[in-house]
């Protein structure tokens, strides 16, 4: 999962590089004003403390690098787009990126280069007594806002596929709500205080300008002059981008090529434009959860005719597409430019459902898996009533599945007399030994249940277990709108393999020695055994077990 996100092309991983450079400036910058809602003096230390980094050789050309080339990468994009259809929320970033510099351009004017050219103690509160109550007060606040909300889209929709991301979604949304209000609470509070430091108290104001360095009227005159041809500059590269853009679509209006959808309509697009962009332009739904850039897989298509003439992938959607295990003839659409008819399958349809798109696609995860059977179900229940066999099994489900419930796991499946149990947790470790916590709560549970039937004149139940841990693939699975969420890999496979060696060894249960190793459990000295299972090509080290109960000894011992 860590690969994913810096799957693309260089200019994939330079965008997000110097974009985290760039948001992680901005969130110590933002939380640097809102120490203005506490005391100037906090403000003050704090931001000397940031340009220890910020204002060092390093951080200065870090930073700047990053501002730079994140800027020329937004007009870039704009130059090489072959169309300006896109998601909502991918038309909303590149808005605000391309509106960014306009207003922070001043920002940098004012205080860093006021700084290098005339000394000027460009602390927050001489900014913002610069700037309070006036057009650019606004202006700067729109600023700040408008970097947020960029930041946030741009950090959410990289860390989207993460589960841990979309688990503290909630927290997440409320940081991105909580930190620019403190910001401009922040700023607000301060403007105040300097507001009748510097403008409402003659006898103070000489005092704070001087601290300040305030510049004259020349060296505004300069910084003014400054800005302003800054600005124009940006602008004049940014008409230029635009100008780029729509005349290579003129251009291309000139040239089309046509692509037939298997299950879909066929087009006849401009050619130069990438197969997703074309899907886009004529509303051929066509999934990508990356937005076009190439760090996923879901946009792409079976090539049934024409894929002759396309160049072969290029290295970073080589990658891509083997870590899915692709056929040849399978390739990225936002990769590819069709410049010969194509015919192409969507291996990813979109269907309408919200959220189906995303959901289904699954993820990988290493967590310990649990397999359990009940012995004898089948001679135990012949001749009864189905109401006794299903009033049987919920009682024995009743008794065993809570301490599952409680150690954090969750039942994927009941297989008639059977379960098959995950633990999701935070970490491999913690996944692990939830897994033994649970399989020996278990076991307790099912000695006094047994406790039970006996009294009733029942004899008691006895059950087989498999505890593994291995990658799985988690994902609804199914048809949509009946496609449950559930788990597949060859470990569910190692742990039925291993529940249903319990019986020939005359055990309750088989725990995998990767599954001790992972929790953290000592195993020297325990008596392991080198089982062949089926569909394996090496044998596999496992602990045979009696009772479940007798994990509680090693977790004791381990604790200790």
């Amino acid at each position: 999962m860590a690969t994913l996100l810096w799957r693309g092309n260089w200019i994939t991983k330079a965008r997000i590089g110097s974009g985290l450079v760039l948001f992680v400036f901005a969130l110590f910058h933002f939380l640097n004003i809102g120490l203005g809602l506490f005391s100037p003096r906090w403000m003050e230390v704090a931001q000397d403390l940031r340009q220890v980094v910020t204002r060092s050789l390093p951080g200065t050309i870090l930073l700047y690098t990053a501002l730079v080339l994140h800027v020329a990468l937004a007009l870039y994009s704009l130059a090489s787009r072959r169309t300006l259809r896109m998601p909502w929320w991918n038309a909303l970033q590149f808005v605000f990126g391309l509106a960014i510099p306009v207003l922070l351009i001043p920002h940098l004017v004012h205080t860093r280069l006021a700084h290098e050219l005339f000394g000027v103690r460009d602390e927050m509160d001489y900014l913002i007594a610069l700037i309070w109550n006036s057009t650019d007060g606004w202006l700067q606040a729109l600023l700040l806002l408008l970097v947020w909300v960029h930041g946030c889209i741009g950090l959410h929709f990289w860390l989207r596929a993460k589960d841990w991301w979309v688990r503290l979604a909630p927290l997440w949304f409320g940081l991105g709500a909580l930190i620019p209000a403190y910001a401009l609470a922040g700023f607000m509070t301060e403007g105040r205080r300097m507001h009748e430091l510097v403008f409402s108290d003659v006898t103070t104001r000489a005092t704070e300008m001087a601290r300040f360095r305030w510049p004259d009227q020349q060296a505004f005159t300069t910084l003014i002059g400054i800005e302003t041809g800054g600005v124009r500059i940006f602008l004049v590269l940014l008409a230029a981008a635009a100008l780029i853009h729509f005349g290579r679509r003129l251009l291309r209006r000139r040239r089309s090529v046509r692509v037939t959808y298997v299950d879909g309509p066929e087009i006849t697009s401009p050619r130069g434009m990438t197969l997703l962009e074309m899907s886009r332009f004529h509303g051929v739904p066509h999934t990508a959860l990356c937005g076009g850039r190439g760090r996923c897989t879901t946009c792409r298509v079976v090539i049934e005719e024409g894929g002759e003439f396309l160049p072969p992938p290029s290295p970073a959607e080589a990658s891509s597409l083997r870590a899915v295990h692709a056929s040849p003839n399978t390739r990225l659409a936002c990769q590819i430019r069709p410049d010969h008819p194509l015919t192409v399958f969507r291996v990813f349809l979109p269907d309408g459902r919200r959220g189906r798109a995303h959901a289904s696609q699954g993820e990988e995860r290493r967590l310990a898996i649990l397999f359990l059977d009940m012995r004898g179900f089948t001679a135990r229940t012949t001749g009864q009533l189905p109401y006794d066999v299903v009033f049987l099994l919920n009682r024995f489900f009743d008794a065993i599945v809570p301490p599952i419930l409680e150690a954090g796991g969750s039942i994927d499946k009941y297989l008639g007399d059977g379960l098959l149990a995950v633990f999701e947790t935070g970490t491999e470790r913690g996944s692990a030994r939830a897994g033994l916590q649970a399989t020996a709560a278990l076991s307790a549970a099912l000695a006094d249940f047994n406790d039970k039937l006996t009294r009733e004149g029942i004899s008691p139940i006895h059950i087989g277990m498999g505890l593994h841990i291995g990658n799985l693939v988690l994902g609804e699975i199914g048809a949509a709108g009946n496609a449950p969420r559930t788990i597949i890999g060859d470990s569910v496979n190692t742990a039925s393999r291993l529940e249903g060696r319990t019986k020939d060894l005359g055990v309750e249960l088989l725990v995998s020695a990767p599954l001790l190793e992972a929790a953290g459990v000592e195993v020297t000295g325990l008596d392991f055994l080198s089982l062949d299972l089926r569909g394996r090509p090496e044998p596999l080290m496992a602990l045979p077990l009696k009772s479940g109960c007798d994990l509680d000894a090693l977790l004791t011992k381990d604790a200790a």
